[in-house]
């Protein structure tokens, strides 16, 4: 059983910067593949990025590449998302999630362990 904490939402002004971060317990860390996830209101969860278990090879949605960077210290058993240029559009609720597949998920249905979310509000 694998626990996950998200930490490092706010409120941040548009074009600003925020650093998410997930740490994880009960597990053993570098047997998953990380991702993140973000939920705004009315709209269904959509994944944003994720890193490989193995590689640390990573993955982006469209509407984050090059203003995102998803990276992991397996020796803090923790991930990142560093969050760049942020627009009022990133508005969401951000989940970290694990999935004990061989690669990186983009579909949410394929994470096994879920964190409780943090709040990311950009203002405009």
């Amino acid at each position: 059983q694998v626990q996950l904490v998200e930490s490092g939402g706010g409120l941040v002004q548009a074009g600003g910067s925020l650093r998410l971060s997930c740490a994880a317990s009960g597990g053993t860390f570098s047997n998953y593949n990380i991702g993140w996830f973000r939920q705004a209101p009315g709209k269904e969860r959509e994944f944003a990025a994720a890193i490989s278990r193995v590689t640390s090879s990573t993955y982006y949605t469209d509407s984050v590449k090059g203003r995102f960077t998803i990276s992991r210290d397996n020796a803090k058993n923790t991930v990142y998302l560093q969050m760049n240029s942020l627009k009022p559009e990133d508005t969401a609720v951000y989940y970290c999630a694990a999935a004990g597949t061989l690669l990186p998920q983009v579909t949410a249905g394929r994470y096994d362990y879920w964190g409780q979310g943090t709040q990311v509000t950009v203002s405009s």
